[in-house]
């Protein structure tokens, strides 16, 4: 599904946050990425969401070889590919409502027919009440605002999730309905997911496996 090979990438090529990480997500797999603040892990994250260009290295997304990023990426490759971010009102547009929010990979993809349906079925599943959708960002609270983020990573049907430290913000009641809601999508889609953290209980329990950053192989954890 998802193949990172010898990935050297960042911000300032003298000094890249991230230097020959290669990192394997197969179909249907939930893989933890586990490490500290400041290690990298996110601007890994970014490259395999198609949202930032690595200096070298090659990625491969369901069998074909990734040789664009961001706006450059095929739109078949970018709507394959859903992303939560750690702080929802930084990915957040301050003006859009939450139900505009959700709806916004639809309207930028031409399918503005869809909308009311996958809003509709959508809002439920992640907890958001009707009188929550008609609000702005300024008007709900962190968990309630990243609630629907993960709608909108989830609008397009990916068959990738990467979730960027999506529950580090948030208590635990919250954590454990969105990871509930990330897990019922996958049961249903078969898609794989990228679990992006540096909480070593939370990562273990809901990944199949968790990768340590810095390791070279992948460590088996068992579901429970």
């Amino acid at each position: 599904m998802l193949e990172l090979n010898r990935i050297t990438a960042g911000y300032d090529r003298r000094a890249p946050a991230v230097r020959e990480v290669s990192l394997s997500v197969g179909h249907g797999e939930a893989v933890g990425l586990l490490g500290p603040s400041g290690c990298g892990k996110s601007t890994l994250a970014r490259v395999a969401a198609l949202l930032h260009r690595p200096d070298a290295g090659t990625m491969t997304l369901d069998g074909t070889v990734v040789r664009g990023w961001r706006h450059r990426a095929p739109r078949e490759q970018r709507t394959s590919v859903g992303v939560v971010f750690q702080q929802p009102r930084l990915s957040a547009d301050p003006r859009l409502s939450l139900r505009e929010l959700i709806a916004q990979p639809l309207r930028s993809t031409g399918r503005r027919a869809e909308v009311p349906a996958r809003v509709a079925e959508l809002a439920p599943l992640v907890g958001l009440s009707a009188e929550l959708l008609e609000r702005r960002p300024h008007a709900v609270s962190d968990g309630q605002l990243q609630r629907a983020c993960l709608a909108r990573a989830l609008v397009l049907r990916p068959g990738l999730l990467i979730c960027d430290e999506m529950t580090a913000m948030l208590d635990a009641s919250t954590t454990a309905a969105l990871v509930a809601v990330v897990e019922r999508y996958r049961a249903e889609s078969g898609a794989a997911l990228l679990a992006v953290g540096h909480d070593r209980v939370l990562l273990e329990r809901w990944c199949d496996r968790t990768v340590r950053w810095g390791e070279q192989s992948a460590e088996r954890v068992p579901l429970g």
